[in-house]
C-alpha cells in the first residue's frame, strides 16, 4: 500500500475508536457534559490531560519552530513545560477545592459580582477560539498532505468527528476519547523519532542521539548542523539571536499563559479528590515529558535530513514527497537563477525555497525515507493532537454560553435539560466558528496558539492568583485587571500581525518585545490595575474571604467541595 492507502486505513481506524468511545460515553447531565461527573481516576485525566495540552502546536508546531530557528525556538519547549508545572503545582488544587465548573464561575463567585463573570466568559471565548484557530489548521494539513484534498475539505472532515464526540459526549465523552489520542500520538510521535535515530547515529533514545555523533563519523549532529548553517547562510543552529528581554517575555508569557489556559484548568474539575487533582498533575507532567523531551531531537534530524536532501540539489530529482508538499503549496520552489539548482540559502534575496514551519513533523518521516506505514501513523498522530486539543477548547466555549452565560446569568431559572440542550446547541456552533478560524487562520500553528498563551497570560493568571492568594483582591480589581490586560495585548498583536505587518520589527516593538511575548507586559499591567483598583474599592465580603482562607488549606488528601451548578 502507499501513503495515502496507510493513511486512509489508521486514520480510519482511530476515528472509528474516537467514535465509538463518544457513543460509550455519551452525557447524561450537565454534571456529565461540563467535569465528566467529577469522576476519572487520577492515571486516566493525566493522560487526557497530556492530550488536552500536547495540541497541534506541540506535535506539528514546535518541532517545525525548533527546526528552522534553532535555539531560538527552545523558549517553546522552555515556556510550555514551565507552564505546566506552575499550573500543577501553584493554582490546579485550589482551583480543585473551590468546586465549580469552570474558570468564568471561580471568577463571578470570588469576586461576588456577575460582570465580573461576563467578562471572563468574554475572555475565555477569545482565548479558546484564538487558540483552536490553529488546531483546526493543523488538521486541515494533515489531511491536505495525506488525503490529499484541499485545506478547507480537511477542516470540514475534523469539524464533522469533533461535533460528533464533542456534542454528543460533552466533557466525559471528550475525556476518554483523549486518553485514546493520547496513546495514538505519542506512539506516532516516538516511532520514527526512534527509528530515525537509529538511522542517523545508532542510538535508539532520540533526546540522547540528538546529541551524538553522526554514524559513521566523528561529528557531532549539531556541529554537522551548525556547519550546514553556515555553508548555507542561515543562522548558527546552537546559538540564540532574539533579544534577551524577548526571550524572557516570550517564555514568561507561554508559562504563565499555560495557567491561564481555561480547557486545561477545567481538567482538574473532572477528578472525585483534591489529592486526585494533584496526582493527575504528576501523571500529565510525565506524559507530557516524554513528547518534550524528544522534540528537540525531531528538530534537529529533520532540519539535517531537509538540508542533505535539497539543498544545492536538482530540482528535477526531488523525491515524491516534495513534489507532494508542492502541491499542498506548503512547500515553493522559484528559480530565480535558472540553473535548475535549488538555491536554499539565508540571504532572503537569493533564497529559492520556502517552506512552511507546520510540515515539518509530517515530513520528516518521508524525507528520512522511512516505511509509508510510519508515515501514516503520524499524521494519525497529528490528527489526535489537533482534534483532542479543539475538543476541550470547543467545550469551554460551550460552557461558557450555557452555564456561565445563560445558567449564572441571563436565565437562571433554566431546567438541567434545557442547559444540557443550550450546551449542545453553543458546542455545535462553536464547531463551525472553530471551522472558519481553521481555515482563515491569522498565522502559523505555534504562532496562533503563542497568541492565544499571551491573551491568557494577560487575562485569566492575574485574577486567578489574587483570586486564590489575596484577600484584598476585590471585582473592581478583576474587572480592571482583566479588560486592560487582555484589551493592550490584542492591541499589540494586532498592531503588528494584521494592521501594520510590515512594521513588525524589533526596531519598532516597545522595548524589543514581539507580539508572541508581549503578553508578559500586558499581564503586568493586569496585575498593577487590578491591585491600584482593589486598594481604592471596598475589599470583598467576609464570607468570601473566608472562603479564601478555607481553600488555602493545604488539607491535600480531604475532600473537595462538592461539584455544583
Amino acid at each position: 500500500m502507499d501513503v495515502q492507502a496507510w493513511t486512509f486505513v489508521i486514520v480510519g481506524l482511530t476515528f472509528a475508536l474516537y467514535i465509538g468511545i463518544a457513543v460509550w460515553s455519551k452525557a447524561r447531565s450537565t454534571g456529565e457534559f461540563y467535569v465528566a461527573g467529577a469522576g476519572v481516576p487520577p492515571l486516566a485525566n493525566g493522560m487526557a490531560t497530556a492530550a488536552d495540552w500536547m495540541s497541534a502546536a506541540s506535535f506539528l508546531g514546535m518541532a517545525g519552530m525548533i527546526s528552522f530557528l534553532g535555539y531560538d525556538g527552545s523558549v517553546y519547549l522552555m515556556g510550555w513545560t514551565g507552564g505546566y508545572v506552575l499550573l500543577a503545582l501553584l493554582l490546579a488544587p485550589y482551583l480543585r477545592k473551590f468546586g465549580k465548573y469552570t474558570v468564568p464561575d471561580f471568577v463571578g463567585d470570588r469576586y461576588e459580582s456577575q460582570a465580573a463573570r461576563l467578562v471572563a466568559v468574554f475572555c475565555a471565548i477569545f482565548i479558546s477560539f484564538t487558540y483552536v484557530s490553529g488546531q483546526m489548521r493543523g488538521v486541515g494539513l494533515v489531511f491536505s498532505r495525506f488525503l490529499e484534498v484541499e485545506i478547507e475539505t480537511g477542516v470540514f472532515i475534523g469539524m464533522g468527528l469533533v461535533f460528533f464526540y464533542a456534542v454528543l459526549g460533552g466533557m466525559k465523552g471528550i475525556t476518554y476519547t483523549q486518553v485514546a489520542q493520547y496513546c495514538v500520538l505519542i506512539f506516532a510521535y516516538m516511532v520514527p523519532a526512534i527509528f530515525i535515530s537509529i538511522l542517523m547515529t545508532g542510538n535508539p533514545i532520540p533526546q540522547i542521539g540528538m546529541g551524538g555523533h553522526e554514524l559513521g563519523t566523528t561529528v557531532t549532529l549539531l556541529d554537522k548542523l551548525d556547519g550546514l548553517h553556515a555553508d548555507l547562510g542561515f543562522a548558527s543552529y546552537t546559538h540564540g539571536s532574539k533579544a534577551m528581554i524577548d526571550v524572557f517575555c516570550i517564555t514568561a508569557a507561554l508559562m504563565v499563559g499555560t495557567a491561564g489556559l481555561p480547557h486545561v484548568i477545567i481538567r482538574f474539575y473532572t477528578v472525585p479528590r483534591v489529592r486526585d487533582a494533584r496526582s493527575s498533575a504528576g501523571w500529565a507532567l510525565l506524559f507530557i515529558a516524554v513528547l518534550y523531551t524528544a522534540a528537540p531531537a525531531v528538530a534537529v534530524f529533520a532540519r539535517t535530513n531537509l538540508l542533505n536532501t535539497v539543498a544545492g540539489k536538482p530540482y528535477a530529482e526531488m523525491p515524491e514527497w516534495f513534489g507532494k508538499w508542492e502541491a499542498t503549496k506548503l512547500i515553493a520552489y522559484q528559480d530565480k537563477n535558472g540553473d535548475g539548482l535549488i538555491q536554499y540559502v539565508g540571504d532572503p534575496l537569493t533564497n529559492e525555497l520556502t517552506i512552511d514551519n507546520d510540515i515539518m513533523v509530517l515530513a520528516n518521516p518521508e524525507i528520512a525515507g522511512l516505511p509509508d506505514w510510519v508515515v501514516g501513523l503520524v499524521a494519525a498522530g497529528g490528527l489526535a493532537a489537533a482534534l483532542s486539543t479543539a475538543a476541550g477548547l470547543l467545550l469551554v466555549v460551550s460552557s461558557a454560553v450555557s452555564h456561565d452565560l445563560l445558567k449564572r446569568a441571563l436565565a437562571t431559572d433554566i431546567s438541567e435539560r434545557g442547559e444540557l440542550i443550550a450546551a449542545r446547541i453553543s458546542a455545535a456552533v462553536a464547531v463551525v466558528v472553530a471551522g472558519y478560524l481553521g481555515i482563515n487562520p491569522p498565522d502559523y500553528v505555534a504562532a496562533v496558539v503563542a497568541f492565544a498563551f499571551g491573551l491568557a497570560a494577560s487575562s485569566f493568571f492575574p485574577v486567578i492568583l489574587l483570586g486564590i492568594f489575596s484577600k484584598r483582591m476585590n471585582r473592581a480589581g478583576a474587572i480592571a485587571g482583566m479588560l486592560t490586560g487582555i484589551g493592550f495585548t490584542t492591541a499589540y498583536i494586532v498592531r503588528f500581525k494584521f494592521v501594520s505587518p510590515e512594521l513588525n520589527t524589533p526596531d519598532n516593538w516597545l522595548w524589543g518585545i514581539s507580539p508572541e511575548g508581549i503578553g508578559t507586559v500586558g499581564m503586568g499591567i493586569n496585575f498593577l490595575v487590578a491591585t491600584i483598583a482593589s486598594r481604592l474599592t471596598a475589599p470583598p465580603s467576609e464570607a468570601v474571604q473566608r472562603l479564601i482562607e478555607d481553600i488555602r488549606v493545604p488539607r491535600g488528601a480531604g475532600e473537595a467541595h462538592e461539584v455544583s451548578a
